[in-house]
């Protein structure tokens, strides 16, 4: 079936025999009984088995992880508390001390976090790549230790896009576990599982839930023995996705797609009224020709996403006047809800990176990111001009 069908018939369990609700029930219970202890002990071997304690499987949580392996193409996931909790639970089960990881210069403010603790706490290496160009993959691959690959389809907040099928099949060849953080595309513009990822990782608080209500994450797994690995390590952490977080992800899935139209369809008209105003001088969008990702975002993308950044001439304290005046728009952290959200850069979601840091990533002083909700694009024009003004 096409995505959009999918997305709408999320994956659900039967009530009773021969008939299901069409709604995924929410199941709080945090422990479930048995009638033998042998059946207990049977139903812990595994993440696939009858529930028995919330922090090991749930019923919500299971349909929600089967909806998610459905719609990236994997064979199954693993639903988190958070998107970082997904990120930091996959890396910890695949790494030792000593091992390598290789990452895409420009990520997201949190990974760059994980990755430099792991470092300094485990002597994990890690090694910088920009993502265009999979010979340095290939250079920086060469140490017998490197272990993982780790990119984002769309990076926060430039927009860019790697060279994901050559640098992917380059992993694949040098046995390096690829990880590809998926959450600003959605598997309705992207599904980096069916371009060679190992491993796909969400945060569902943004576009799969979509409405700025929920806390989540998951990732989903190309390989079931990679899955395997990684879940024991979600039991020992603690980091298992709520219930009712998972139910409220469900409820947003089937809109998924109507909605990352419109995120998409905005955020590219935007862009293009943006980059023709005299107080911007750059705009950061996959979708405009003049984006270095251009080619590489119109073959693997289905859309330029709604995530836009645009530079002010007027620098840092021009970013942060302008994310203080706008009334439509709304200044908060997060993104992929469907109202339209402004930030700064480099005083909130990077503010781990040093200055030489955030000019590696192409993160200017005077960045302006804006998520690009579903409102009428007109409005949206209306409040960024006067913001501007």
């Amino acid at each position: 079936m096409e995505l959009n069908t999918r997305a709408v018939h999320v994956v659900n369990e039967p009530f009773t025999e021969g008939s299901w609700p069409l709604s995924v029930p929410l199941v709080q219970s945090s422990a479930f009984a048995f009638e033998s202890a042998d059946e207990l002990a049977g139903a812990m071997a595994g993440p696939d088995g009858r529930y028995v304690y919330g922090r090991r499987g749930n019923p919500t949580v299971r349909a929600l992880e089967r909806t998610l392996a459905g719609l990236e193409g994997g064979v199954g996931a693993i639903a988190f508390a958070s998107g970082m909790g997904a990120i930091s639970g996959v890396l910890l089960a695949l790494l030792r001390p000593g091992d390598r990881v290789v990452a895409q210069r420009c990520l997201y403010g949190g990974t760059h976090a994980v990755l430099a603790d792991l470092a300094e706490r485990y002597g994990v290496e890690v090694v910088r790549i920009s993502g265009d160009d999979p010979a340095e993959l290939a250079a920086a691959a060469v140490h017998p230790a490197t272990r993982v690959l780790v990119l984002e389809t769309i990076a926060n907040p430039t927009g860019q896009v790697p060279d994901l099928p050559g640098l992917l099949a380059a992993a694949r060849a040098l046995g390096v576990t690829s990880l590809v953080d998926n959450s600003l595309a959605s598997p309705v513009l992207c599904r980096p599982l069916e371009l060679g990822a190992d491993i796909v990782v969400h945060s569902t608080t943004k576009y799969l839930s979509g409405h700025s209500d929920v806390l989540g994450g998951a990732a989903v797994f190309a390989d079931d023995e990679l899955r395997l690995r990684v879940w024991p390590r979600t039991v020992e952490l603690g980091a298992c996705a709520d219930p009712f977080a998972a139910w409220l992800t469900l409820r947003g899935i089937p809109t998924l797609p109507l909605r990352m139209r419109e995120h998409c369809a905005n955020a590219a008209a935007l862009a293009e009224l943006l980059a023709g105003h005299r107080a911007v001088t750059a705009v950061h969008h996959p979708w405009r020709p003049d984006h270095p990702s251009y080619a590489m975002a119109r073959k693997v993308l289905a859309g330029g996403g709604g995530l836009l950044s645009f530079e002010l001439a007027g620098g840092r304290e021009a970013g942060r006047a302008f994310i203080e005046r706008v009334r439509v728009a709304r200044l908060a952290l997060s993104l992929g809800g469907v109202e339209t959200l402004v930030t700064h850069p480099a005083s909130t979601s990077h503010r781990e990176l040093d200055e030489g840091e955030l000019a590696a990533a192409g993160i200017g002083a005077g960045l302006v990111r804006m998520s690009v909700g579903i409102e009428d694009a007109g409005d949206l024009w209306a409040d960024v001009e006067q913001a501007l003004a």
